[in-house]
């Protein structure tokens, strides 16, 4: 029979595995996703404001680029998927504590995952077209702009994915109280530009507010994770 102090003993052992698996892929996701955001910087990739003629340029000329995107998105969707379901594991672990926020973040992270795999599947869809069109079609510019929609959708979907997680994480002593504040500014400028998606979708600059939401969250995963690996 195991003895109270072995079964604490492997709980402990179990925990800190599962953390550090949760923290790993945290940190990951923030390295993947610099990464598939390098690509497009690097290639000169066209603002949803752009002219529809440097869309179709730039998309037959950069189809390798998009394709490493695209592997890069492939990778870093299912990294988010293990962190958010970590995350509500860990929370459960110890004792529950903001166990209904890291269920928003399981829920809203699970959503955001599928509009991600509809922004690359357009995307792909618009490399895989452009090389062989000599003009801007109707047809491009429509996946052209269900694209930018799509992606302007998901921005509030990641602001309710950053503030479930950052209150899980903080209620249930994971994280420090400057990282639940990061949570809640970075996730209210993702949720606020969610009101604004068609301008979004259409170039407005307001996309930069949202951006910097995006900022925040890859700033609390990258402590998140750390401070999970090093826990």
């Amino acid at each position: 029979m195991r003895s109270p102090q072995n079964t604490a003993t492997t709980q402990a052992r179990s925990w800190f595995v599962r953390g550090r698996l949760v923290g790993a892929a945290a940190i990951a996701f923030v390295v993947s996703v610099v990464m598939e955001n390098a690509v497009f910087a690097v290639t000169g990739a066209p603002s949803y404001g752009a002219p529809i003629e440097e869309v179709l340029a730039y998309y037959a000329s950069n189809r390798d680029s998009v394709a490493i995107a695209s592997g890069l998105v492939a990778l870093y969707l299912p990294l988010l998927l293990v962190f958010v379901t970590g995350l509500y594991g860990l929370v459960e672990r110890r004792g529950g504590a903001g166990a209904d926020w890291s269920r928003l973040a399981l829920a809203a992270g699970a959503t955001l995952s599928a509009i991600f795999v509809f922004v690359n599947v357009l995307q792909i869809g618009l490399a895989l077209s452009a090389g062989g069109l000599a003009e801007p079609t109707p047809a491009l510019e429509f996946v052209w702009r269900a694209h930018a929609a799509a992606f302007a959708l998901a921005l509030p979907m990641l602001g309710t994915t950053f503030i479930g997680a950052a209150l899980a994480a903080h209620a249930s002593g994971l994280t420090p109280a400057w990282q639940r504040l990061l949570g809640l500014v970075g996730a209210s400028l993702l949720l606020a530009v969610g009101l604004g998606n068609l301008a979004i979708a259409d170039g407005s600059p307001l996309i930069f507010v949202g951006l910097l939401g995006f900022a925040a969250w890859l700033v609390w995963l990258l402590a998140t994770g750390v401070r999970l690996v090093r826990s």
